[in-house]
């Protein structure tokens, strides 16, 4: 075995190892959070370009309730994001697939903003309990975890929003000051 192969075997062993580790602490599949790692190559463009798994239709509905779901979600691509995972992942182009129909069904996009909300929110309340039953619970909780995981590993998201400013070097650490530490 060449030294270069025995690196990449190496490598893939580790990526393995630490996608067991990640799964055992996040609630969502590996594939998510692989989808992050999608990086235009030097000097192009990050425009993803059209959606390969959802028709235009069906995203639009997607690009909304996302928006609905983190303001600023579709600026920063998550509709996007939540294409590449789901293209990826049998099971999510199901549960996409149904909840995206339950969605037009109901004429999600002529609605207004009070009436989508009006849909969305008892899904969120009740996601949030822990209710995970039905289809339509499935398939917010699955889209809320996407876009939060697609937001938040963005520029807009974890830089702007949230502010990290990355690896900083500290020239002391803030001590805890709850009672119990």
């Amino acid at each position: 075995m060449s030294e270069n192969a025995y690196d990449d075997g190496r490598r893939e062993t580790i990526k393995i190892i630490g996608a067991i580790g990640i799964q055992c602490a996040f609630p969502f599949a590996g594939d998510e959070l692989y989808g992050q790692h999608q990086h235009p190559a030097p000097g192009k463009s990050a425009d993803p370009g059209p959606p390969k798994f959802f028709n235009p239709d069906q995203f639009s509905i997607l690009s909304k309730m996302t928006e609905l779901i983190i303001p600023g979600a579709t600026k920063a691509q998550v509709p996007n994001y939540i294409d590449l995972v789901v293209r990826n992942n049998e099971m999510h182009k199901k549960t996409f697939t149904d909840g995206i129909g339950w969605l037009a069904s109901k004429n999600f996009l002529t609605l207004s903003q009070k009436e989508q909300l009006a849909i969305l929110e008892p899904l969120c309340a009740e996601v949030d309990r822990g209710e995970v039953n039905t289809m339509e619970q499935k398939f917010f909780r699955v889209a809320k975890n996407m876009s939060a995981d697609g937001y938040y590993t963005s520029r807009a998201g974890l830089l702007e929003d949230l502010g990290y400013l990355g690896n900083q070097v500290l020239a002391e650490f803030p001590e805890c000051k709850l009672d119990e530490h």
